[in-house]
């Protein structure tokens, strides 16, 4: 028997943080791991009252939906033995777009009907997808399988990563028609290409990336006009050694933000137009995986290594005050499944993100403090 639409019963908790007083609700808690979509896709619909995540329970990686204030789940796929998942939604929160295996699935959230939209060519690999602004289309891409010719791991431990840089596989962004499926090739070199993602405000635009080792790759963060078939690169390299990368869009759709590090190990965050315009850089003294801003004046980082906290900052006067330990996090990393991925809600009100500290992947909540200046400053 199928258990897509099977309701789930909550698993919500909550708990007082132990190093900033601050009260945390860990939204999934079931002995596999659960996340939530990839920090550049927004999981929320339904007027911000639903949330979409993956969970490996009953050992596989299925689609769901969390319905926040009741904490009940609705499983909305049911594909057995599978080890992975992504998916990402259209603007309207209708649909959701699932990539499994070499497939693209459109999967309606009301009636859970599901139709195959796309599957990537025989002998290649199916990236991320990310639906433009006005609905219309869902972009992603495909990179040639070298899996023959090079050990690979990339989701534990980003095995091989850098030799598939140097492989330079052929790779192309696809456009498809996200109501009747079909598909054209917008782009192509060859270039280990990943990390799609579309304005959220401005239909042609979208960004992607050379993938490699960021002070490796040739150049990480690229613009891409879909009316023209145009690229270029954004926030070129100001020194060599530099790393930039984990670039993500401002709610404004043209403000393109990302994370780095200097050649001398410091770390900062910033933002920059799509057209290089206006770029703002703020550095800290800690080592980072992630970091995300809401376009409203928050930053969050997830520390990694001696760091074991969320850090955030909140713009002052033009200037963030900051940063300041919003909640522990104790994420191992270890696997692409337990990056901790944080991510603001649409007001900026509300902070996901996923943890292992208690063995397993889960999803968790923190509402934001109005009192910003109530939180601890970080020491490290």
């Amino acid at each position: 028997m199928s258990a897509k639409g099977k309701v789930w019963p909550s698993e919500r908790k909550t708990a007082v943080d132990r190093l900033t007083g601050v009260e945390v609700t860990q939204l999934t808690d079931y002995k596999a791991h659960s996340h939530h979509l990839y920090f550049t896709e927004n999981g929320w619909y339904d007027g911000g009252q639903r949330l979409l995540f993956i969970s490996d329970r009953a050992d596989s990686a299925n689609l769901f939906s969390l319905h926040v204030e009741s904490g009940a789940m609705t499983q909305l796929t049911d594909y057995p033995d599978n080890d992975k998942l992504d998916a990402c939604l259209l603007p309207d929160g209708s649909a959701a777009f699932v990539r499994l295996e070499r497939r693209l699935i459109r999967l309606d959230l009301l009636t859970l009907e599901e139709k195959p939209v796309y599957e990537a060519p025989e002998g290649y690999h199916l990236g991320n997808a990310s639906a433009t602004a006005d609905g219309l289309h869902v972009m992603t891409c495909v990179q040639e399988d070298l899996s023959h010719r090079i050990r690979l791991d990339l989701g534990n431990g980003y095995v091989g990563h850098r030799e598939l840089m140097e492989a330079a596989p052929h790779s192309m962004i696809v456009r498809i028609d996200a109501r009747k499926g079909g598909a054209e090739k917008v782009y192509e070199e060859n270039r280990f290409i990943t990390h799609i993602n579309t304005s959220p405000k401005v239909p042609w635009l979208m960004t992607f990336c050379h993938e490699g080792p960021w002070h490796l790759v040739d150049h990480r963060i690229w613009g891409l006009d879909l009316r023209t078939g145009k690229a270029w690169k954004i926030r070129e390299r100001l020194e060599e050694g530099e790393k930039v990368g984990h670039e993500f869009f401002y709610p404004d759709g043209t403000t393109v933000g990302y994370h780095g590090f200097r050649a001398d190990g410091t770390n900062f965050f910033g933002s920059i137009g799509y057209d290089n315009s206006g770029m703002e850089e703020t550095e800290f003294g800690f080592d980072t995986w992630h970091g995300y801003a809401d376009g409203l004046g928050q930053a969050v980082v997830d520390g990694k290594g001696a760091v074991k906290s969320l850090s955030v900052w909140r713009k002052t006067g033009g200037a963030y005050d900051g940063p300041r330990t919003l909640c522990e996090l104790r994420c191992s990393f270890h696997s692409q499944k337990v990056h901790a991925h944080p991510r603001f809600d649409a007001e900026g009100k509300r902070l996901l993100f996923t943890s292992d500290k208690n063995g397993y992947g889960n999803l968790y909540l923190v509402d934001m403090p109005e009192d910003f200046a109530s939180l601890p400053l970080f020491t490290p």
